[in-house]
C-alpha cells in the first residue's frame, strides 16, 4: 500500500505497511516544519506521501521535505515523523534494508537486492 493506493479508494481494505521515517530538521517558521526527506528519500510522481492528520507534505527538494500545520500541534525538532510514499514501487529500491516492525518493535531487517536498480 502506498498513498496512491489509498487516494484511488478502490484498493482492498488494507493498512498502509511502507513507510518511510523521517526526521524533523527545522521548526524556524511557525506553521512549517521541514523535515530530512525530500525527492532523493521518495519520489513524487503520484503525488506527495500522506503524514499522520493535522499534518501535509506540501514541497519537496533533494533532501528536504516541506511540511505545513493544519491543526496547530506542530511537531518538536527532532521528532520522527511516519511518510507514506506516493508511490512504493520506485520508493523502495532507495534503501538497503526493509525493517520490518510488529507492536512497535524491530522484528526483523531484510536486505533491498534491487538497491540503486532504478534506471
Amino acid at each position: 500500500m502506498d498513498a496512491d493506493y489509498a487516494r484511488n479508494g478502490a484498493a482492498p481494505p488494507f493498512r498502509q505497511s511502507l513507510f518511510v521515517l523521517a526526521t524533523v530538521m527545522s521548526t524556524a517558521l511557525d506553521g512549517v516544519c521541514v523535515v530530512d526527506a525530500g525527492h532523493k528519500a521518495m519520489p513524487t510522481d503520484s503525488g506527495y506521501p500522506l503524514v499522520r492528520p493535522g499534518l501535509e507534505y506540501v514541497g519537496a527538494s533533494d533532501e528536504h521535505g516541506k511540511i505545513v500545520v493544519k491543526d496547530g500541534t506542530r511537531p518538536e525538532l527532532g521528532e520522527k515523523i511516519r511518510l507514506t510514499p506516493g508511490h512504493c514501487d520506485p520508493t523502495v529500491d532507495r534503501y538497503d534494508w526493509y525493517v520490518g516492525v510488529r507492536g512497535g518493535r524491530v522484528e526483523c531487517l531484510w536486505p533491498v537486492a534491487a538497491r540503486g536498480a532504478m534506471a
